[in-house]
């Protein structure tokens, strides 16, 4: 049998409990007592020292009105939000109007507030920084410099991006485009052919509401990186998707090496030629 450990303050005896309890608040109260006690001494100490002497009434009478003075000069002290908006009372209101009228109206000459007056001096002090940061001294950049920068970045940031094999096989585009007779790439051409391509070209590529690939005819070249474009943006007009959406750069490049691998299949039924011979 294992011996159960009772990792909690019960001692499993509520009598036993109880005292426990009991005692911790007694000694919570007896330190409270001793902490009053100490005040007490305290204070009995500086008098002892240095006794207060008792005010007579005209004294307190006098410590009153001070009172009342130091509120009221409290009270008239404006507010950070009264100096920001340079806020006048109402008693001050006789001082604020002007000596002109129309139609027995009079106007108030009510300063500009101070938050205005802080940003105003504060866009005039910035515009003498950028001045001088930029046209005078010359330690910031231009726009056209920041521009030829960001260009030289982007361009150093591609040629690192293709350095990676991983990345240069997705950054495959029309103008890069290099055909392939790798048995990986066109096994893998193959395959996305006859997922999407048979329903207007055929099993084959025989040809059927679209042109035939096999043959030496094409109607947006032959070349691997004209076949390659035609396969990214499609031909709308002639119900070709772009299939730039559906498919990976690479995905387009495997397609367009296994068309490629199909010239001279010549399949059963092929369709009549279209377009210029390459």
């Amino acid at each position: 049998m294992k011996e159960v450990i009772n990792s909690n303050w019960s001692t499993g005896s509520t009598s036993a409990d109880i005292v426990i309890g009991l005692m911790l608040i007694t000694a919570v109260m007896i330190l409270c007592v001793a902490i009053l006690m100490l005040k007490v001494i305290k204070f009995y100490v500086k008098e002892s020292v240095n006794p207060t002497p008792f005010a007579t009434p005209e004294e307190k009478e006098k410590r009153r009105l001070e009172q009342e003075a130091l509120q009221v000069i409290k009270d008239k002290k404006p507010s950070i939000w009264t100096k920001l908006m340079q806020l006048k009372p109402m008693e001050e209101e006789k001082n604020l109007v002007m000596e002109h009228k129309f139609d027995g109206i009079a106007e108030l000459n009510n300063p500009t507030p101070a938050w205005f007056m802080i940003l105003f001096y504060g866009t005039i002090i910035f515009a003498i920084g950028y001045l001088l940061t930029y046209d005078v001294l010359g330690f910031g950049k231009s726009q056209e410099e920041e521009y030829i920068a960001e260009i030289e970045q982007a361009a150093e940031s591609k040629v690192a991006f293709l350095a990676n094999p991983a990345n240069a096989k997705n950054a495959v585009n029309e103008n890069n485009m290099e055909q392939s007779k790798d048995e990986a790439v066109i096994k893998n051409g193959a395959s996305l052919f006859a997922n999407r391509c048979t329903p207007c070209h055929g099993e084959h590529a025989e040809g059927l509401v679209g042109p035939n690939l096999t043959d030496e005819y094409w109607l947006h070249g032959g070349k691997a990186k004209d076949v390659f474009k035609t396969i990214k943006y499609g031909v709308p007009e002639k119900g070709m998707i772009a299939w730039e959406k559906s498919l990976s750069a690479q995905q387009i490049s495997d397609l367009t090496n296994y068309v490629l691998s199909l010239q001279g299949t010549k399949p059963a039924g092929a369709k009549a030629p279209q377009g210029n011979k390459e």
